[in-house]
């Protein structure tokens, strides 16, 4: 459907990123990592939402130390997120991560980056590198008047050309800006200099209301023009949100398929049935169903079966009551209020 960029494929575990493989939703963990109990919970929760990388922060020595028994316990790559200390990403290669980011530039001295690049070679384990508008070197913002796309690319080639130096490159590229204009422009000029995967997102994007609505306008704008083999929605929130919205993003755009499709109208005067309460309610139940089908969810016969043809199985609303059909077929008539469970009913039958 979209011309997707070509790139050299990089593993993270068993989890493949770039090349022909699916893109992958990920996340990161808002708990601290030295708590394992804590941090474990969390992972898991994301595992059953669809998450399949997941980072959290190294801030310490207790945190590298804690990423052995975090990796025992859960099913996805475990990617170590480490700025400044070089010695704590060999810890985390010791504590047997599947990935790192860093920034090279920032680790300390070429003697450092080497002995990092090599214990990450010998482990064959990747390294995420890249630049957000708030980490770009002085002298870059001042050679290009700011935190712009070129001042961003420039900054994460910094570090891909230290890393390329020591012979390594298994490398992931990351640009993202809090601007969406300026995210997509980096990722456009990198493109033409790199053939490594990129990472994509838009930084700092907000709470859930906001941040989904500016995260879905960027990303999906990355996507439709070939650009993104792995993604994260970064929002100030539960990050189970962000897998959920990463995934309805690929969703949308026909680049992934997992669970339940729902379709619904917007209502109008023709509704007769207090259909937003009970969309509401369907994709609440729905969350809890794996399977690749479309759910509609329509106030109407005009909207009904007409319009929703196309979904596997949907509801059309009456006058207080409402027909459940399959593939556009009526199979039954039912009251308002046995609605929801006579669709779940049908659905269980799938």
């Amino acid at each position: 459907m979209y011309n997707r960029r070509k790139t050299k494929v990089v593993n993270f575990a068993e989890q493949q990123v770039g090349g022909k493989a699916p893109i992958s939703v990920q996340s990161m963990c808002n708990t601290k990592t030295e708590n394992v109990e804590a941090t474990v919970k969390q992972i898991k929760e994301l595992e059953v939402v669809g998450c399949e990388i997941i980072r959290v922060a190294v801030p310490d020595e207790n945190s590298a130390q804690a990423l052995s028994e975090i990796k025992k316990r859960i099913k996805i790559p475990l990617v170590a997120d480490i700025h400044f200390d070089y010695k704590l990403a060999l810890m985390a290669v010791e504590n047997g991560v599947d990935a790192l980011r860093i920034n090279p530039g920032n680790i300390g001295s070429d003697q450092r980056v080497k002995e990092v690049a090599l214990a990450c070679k010998n482990n064959d384990i990747p390294i995420r590198v890249g630049s957000n508008s708030g980490s770009i070197e002085k002298e870059l913002l001042k050679k290009f008047g700011g935190p712009t796309a070129e001042a961003m690319v420039e900054s994460a080639l910094r570090n891909v050309r230290i890393l390329e130096e020591n012979n390594f490159d298994k490398i992931v590229i990351s640009l993202k800006s809090s601007h969406i204009s300026t995210t997509i422009k980096a990722y456009k000029l990198m493109a033409k200099k790199v053939n490594y995967p990129f990472h994509i997102g838009i930084t700092e994007s907000g709470t859930p209301w906001r941040g989904t609505i500016k995260s879905a306008a960027g990303i999906a704008s990355l996507l439709t023009q070939g650009l993104g083999d792995t993604l994260r929605v970064s929002l100030t929130g539960d990050p189970v949100e962000e897998v959920r919205v990463g995934w309805q993003i690929l969703k949308s755009l026909e680049l992934r398929k997992k669970g339940v499709e729902i379709i619904s109208c917007p209502t109008c005067g023709r509704t007769n049935i207090d259909l937003i309460a009970l969309a509401e309610k369907v994709e609440k139940e729905l969350m809890k169903i794996d399977k690749d089908i479309t759910v509609a969810v329509m106030g109407c016969a005009v909207n009904g079966p007409g319009e929703a043809k196309e979904a596997d199985i949907g509801i059309a609303g009456g006058m207080e009551e409402g027909l459940i059909f399959k593939s556009g077929k009526i199979i039954k008539k039912v009251k308002e209020d046995q609605l929801l469970e006579e669709l779940l009913n049908e659905i269980n039958k799938l």
